[in-house]
């Protein structure tokens, strides 16, 4: 039986903010559109502010005609979407609420899978779970077709310590298989496409090694800056915001060792051997392989932006990480030796997600004037315009023996009419189906903590130094020298 034919409901907690109204809503019109939910599938938001029905899908529709990936909404599959949207108003700590919601599912939907969304903080997580299970809410019984799954967002802890102890609550009320921990990186198109790339293809896996790779880079650079998120950036800063989830993830898809097959953990297991094998960086070492930069005032799309000390809620004199570079090894057989470039920034020249495999020089330089130059290089785009390009050399035509290097470009936009789907729209669909396979595991959770944390205590130390760089550009010239040890430069940003 397909997805579309189970019977399901789908309840998004904090059903008012924004991750529900950009990136919820617009996935699940989507789903409806295509077929992938169940057409009678029960939605209900839940938020304090009192409102309607009717009010929660005119707004909801706003926000499907905004965002949606298309520029619009069909009005007949909105409809079918409309004529099964509810709302439930309520405090998250008043157990009323979930009695209200209770009775609204029992009435519509009391079978099947009911996939819960937590799109709220990080402080709402655990309260909201152990609510839903005194309400006998979170009754999970596969074999009679009751099913209950729970999203959460990230952050997922701000430590090991936090995130052990939040793994272990949760623990009380929900199974690992209930529980899908999501990065959103995971659902784009080619993060996924990286095992297929790498396992069904043996011009690349077999090159895939310490032999053939001299070294790979993984960026997540944005444009953007906190957009108004001065409190919780103060906490966090992009190390533990986006290196500690995002990029480890990434890292962990292109260095894992084929998983014995396609079932949720049996590649997860492959990607906590990678988070394990991570030469840890502790104490001055810090210093010497991490650079930490923070934004000040420049210029962005043409615009003078302010600097992040000037930001709303931001300390004048704050120490926060907005840009993080650093080198990282693999220290198992198949990487050894092979530099890991990683870096992450805000309020750089351009939004820009790869990954980029060099691999080495020919060992004799028959046409020296290529050598040293890293010639081939393999680069996944993540976002935007998702695709992989091969850069190799060849002659120019001529008399004379020229090398140029040429790229072989691929996009999912040209080669399939389109980008594909939006992270979410894969996750929600993920989700439903109780496939965790692009979800992360309580252990891959507590790995990344274990790795970052001796980094974030080393900032507290001073034993990584603040450097500063000009909104707009590629980040702090000293996180060239990470690169430049190595005789090698950071691809270009701008």
């Amino acid at each position: 039986m397909s997805s579309s034919d189970l019977p399901a409901s789908c309840v998004i907690f904090g059903a008012s903010g924004d991750l529900t109204r950009r990136k919820l809503v617009p996935a699940l019109y989507h789903l409806v559109k295509e077929g992938h939910f169940p057409a009678g599938l029960l939605t209900l938001g839940v938020a304090r502010r009192p409102k309607t029905d009717e009010q929660f899908q005119a707004e909801l529709l706003d926000a499907a005609q905004k965002y949606s990936r298309t520029k619009g909404v069909d009005p007949a599959v909105w409809a079918k979407v409309a004529s099964r949207l509810g709302y439930v108003q309520g405090t998250f700590e008043d157990p009323a609420t979930y009695a209200a919601l209770k009775s609204r599912l029992d009435a519509s939907a009391p079978t099947g899978t009911r996939l819960f969304y937590l799109a709220v903080g990080p402080d709402d997580m655990l309260g909201i779970v152990q609510r839903l299970a005194e309400a006998g809410l979170l009754a999970h019984d596969p074999a009679s077709g009751r099913r209950a799954h729970v999203v959460v967002e990230k952050p997922f802890g701000e430590d090991l310590p936090s995130a052990h102890a939040l793994n272990q609550e949760l623990f009380k009320y929900l199974s690992e298989d209930q529980l899908f921990r999501i990065d959103h990186y995971l659902g784009k198109e080619t993060v996924q496409n990286l095992a297929v790339l790498r396992f069904e293809n043996m011009i690349f896996e077999a090159l895939w090694n310490r032999n053939h790779v001299s070294h790979v880079e993984i960026t997540v650079a944005e444009d953007i800056g906190i957009e108004g998120r001065g409190k919780f950036y103060e906490k966090v800063g992009i190390t533990r915001d986006v290196v500690q989830n995002h990029v480890l993830q990434i890292l962990t898809l292109v260095a894992m060792e084929p998983p014995l097959s396609l079932e949720a953990n049996a590649l997860r297991d492959e990607k906590v051997k990678v988070l394990r094998a991570l030469r840890p960086l502790t104490g001055k070492d810090v210093g010497k392989e991490v650079v930490r930069a923070q934004y000040t005032e420049g210029l962005v799309g043409g615009e003078t932006v302010p600097a992040y000390r000037a930001e709303a809620d931001v300390d004048p004199v704050s120490k926060t990480d907005t840009y993080v570079a650093m080198r990282v090894f693999v220290d198992n057989w198949r990487w050894a030796g092979v530099p890991f470039f990683l870096r992450a920034g805000k309020r750089l020249s351009r939004r820009l997600a790869e990954v980029v495999v060099h691999f080495r020089d020919p060992p004799y330089p028959l046409f020296p004037e290529s050598s040293g130059r890293s010639a081939n290089v393999l680069v996944l785009r993540l976002q935007p315009d998702e695709g992989i390009s091969l850069r190799f050399d060849t002659k120019v035509p001529g008399g004379n023996m020229r090398i140029q290097g040429v790229d072989m470009e691929w996009s999912y936009g040209k080669a399939f009419g389109g980008g594909g789907p939006e992270a979410y729209e894969r996750l929600l669909l993920d989700a439903l189906r109780g496939d965790a396979t692009l979800f992360t595991r309580h252990d891959e959770v507590e790995a990344q903590w274990r790795f970052i944390d001796p980094i974030v205590q080393a900032y507290r130390d001073d034993n990584a130094p603040l450097s500063f760089y000009s909104a707009g550009t590629r980040g702090p010239d000293e996180a060239e020298r990470l690169l430049v040890e190595h005789g090698q430069a950071w691809r270009p940003l701008l």
